[in-house]
């Protein structure tokens, strides 16, 4: 077969352009080296489908969590840590896996993350002993650390910049904030009606699938040859926050003074600062302190992980508190949960409006002061309290106060940074809000164990809830104080509204 001359009147054919597109689901992207094209919506669907687990498994246990606790006679302070080993680690490689996708490729980088993930959510379905949970639920962080940032960078490198890639990109988000809308209706609904185990082992089949589709369609791509990857950081900053947590914990036994706490604290506060001496001399740290020169920057991660305490411990304890003192279902706790799950989305779709009329500053304040209220509102809840009056209103107050606070504070960071820095900053706001979540729900958690003193009764359970939520408000009223005095009062250069952050949804 020979190859003939080009023809120059092929410019004027209407077939086979130098650059296939579609109107609708955006270009075709080539599968490397082969001779057939994929449509960008299909890299778009896959993206989307792991960031949709990712999300799901930080709330889809909650509503479960009594039913694993009977089942696997897990105590009260260590039920926690069911959603903790997860976050903590999520939190803690979250930046690693996003420079391993620079490294070794998108593709091979979200294939691995999803294979990890939905082994480790087997492993968990089918645990045994509290500890057999526990590590499948920190190995199952691990796989979305690696996982969930290379969905974006997948999605942004399949659609070229514009309005198809606008649109991409708030699909992507939309359907974070379903996931996370979703996990309590579908965690509730698995527990009634087979089990607590098939909150994790849905994840199985719908891993798989995604796992198939990606080896067949998504192109491998490579950006940051001869870098290298800091996994003594990553370690580090991990381990750090993991003993400091537990050390909090303790607290709940032996006090502040026993040995059982001050060791751990010591001893997670040193690899922390250990961590900070590393990322100061390392050549190509995992997160450069230099990006937190700039002030905005600064004071918006501050407020940030300060308002991210509280994310986690909100949805804790409404479903405790609906399961063990109102006494719902697994199924109608998912339910009841549904409108605050909504209010985040809320939130965070007002505060972009807000934001161009009175700026960043002022939105985020607002959106703290909403918080607080909703959870001054939460902290009166009684053995007997309704359901509008204890869990919808409040619940709704303190989502959409978040979903507003939250969305100003990104973009008050990733605005603000040099372009060189935007990605990494962003991954920086997702691990501040990620982390301060593992250790509010810890601090929070220890809190109202301590006030119950052990009692199980709706009465000691109760005045533990309660005494949680106050904390809430004034950790809400200290984020508030926080951004009145440290971020800028001129809106900076370059500071867009940016899709709503999710990942805590």
């Amino acid at each position: 077969m020979t190859t003939s001359p080009p023809d120059p009147s092929a410019r004027d054919l209407p077939r086979r352009p130098a650059a296939p597109a579609t109107p609708r689901g955006g270009p075709a992207v080539r599968r490397g080296a082969g001779p057939r094209a994929v449509p960008a919506w299909a890299v778009v669907l896959i993206a989307c489908a792991g960031q949709f687990l990712v999300v799901l498994d930080v709330s889809v246990v909650n509503v479960a969590l009594p039913s694993m606790r009977s089942d696997l006679g897990m105590s009260g302070s260590g039920l926690q840590w069911v959603l903790n080993a997860y976050s903590i680690a999520f939190a803690g490689f979250m930046l690693l896996g996003g420079r391993a996708a620079d490294l070794f490729g998108q593709k091979r980088t979200f294939l691995a993350g999803l294979a990890v993930f939905t082994l480790a959510s087997l492993a968990g379905g089918l645990a045994q002993q509290s500890w057999q949970l526990l590590g499948a639920r920190a190995v199952q962080g691990l796989g979305a650390a690696v996982l969930a940032p290379a969905t974006l960078t997948l999605l942004t490198s399949a659609v070229p910049a514009g309005p198809a890639r606008i649109r991409a990109v708030g699909t992507w988000a939309a359907v974070g904030a379903a996931g996370g809308a979703a996990g309590g209706l579908v965690g509730g609904t698995l527990t009634d009606l087979l089990s607590w185990r098939w909150v994790l082992l849905i994840n199985v089949p719908v891993g798989a699938l995604v796992l198939v589709s990606g080896a067949l369609w998504l192109a491998e791509r490579r950006g940051g040859r001869g870098r290298r990857l800091d996994l003594p950081g990553a370690v580090l900053v991990t381990a750090g926050l993991a003993v400091v947590s537990y050390g909090i914990v303790q607290t709940g036994r032996g006090g502040w003074g026993a040995a059982a706490t001050l060791v751990p604290l010591i001893g997670g506060l040193a690899l922390l600062c250990a961590f900070l001496v590393l990322e100061a001399r390392t050549r190509e740290p995992l997160m450069p302190l230099k990006v937190f020169r700039t002030r905005t920057v600064a004071a918006a991660n501050a407020a940030m992980f300060v308002c991210g305490s509280t994310s986690f411990a909100v949805w804790f304890f409404m479903t405790v508190y609906a399961q063990n003192v109102l006494g719902y279902t697994p199924f109608e706790a998912g339910v009841a949960l549904v409108p605050s799950s909504l209010s985040i989305v809320l939130g965070s779709k007002l505060a972009p409006a807000l934001m161009h009329r009175v700026g960043p500053r002022q939105v985020g304040v607002l959106g703290g002061l909403v918080a607080a209220a909703g959870f001054a509102w939460q902290s009166q809840l009684s053995p007997h309290g309704g359901y509008p009056t204890s869990i919808m209103g409040p619940g709704i107050a303190v989502m959409v106060g978040l979903g507003m606070a939250t969305t100003p504070l990104a973009s008050l960071a990733t605005g603000s940074a040099a372009p060189e820095d935007a990605g990494l900053v962003s991954g920086i706001v997702n691990t501040a809000r990620t982390m301060g979540g593992a250790l509010g729900l810890a601090v929070l958690s220890t809190a109202a164990a301590t006030r119950s003193g052990g009692g199980t009764d709706p009465g000691a359970l109760t005045a533990g809830y309660a005494l949680a939520f106050r904390i809430g408000c004034c950790v809400s009223l200290a984020a508030v104080l926080l951004m009145l005095l440290w971020l800028p009062r001129r809106r900076p250069r370059g500071v867009t509204a940016p899709p709503p952050d999710t990942s805590g949804a």
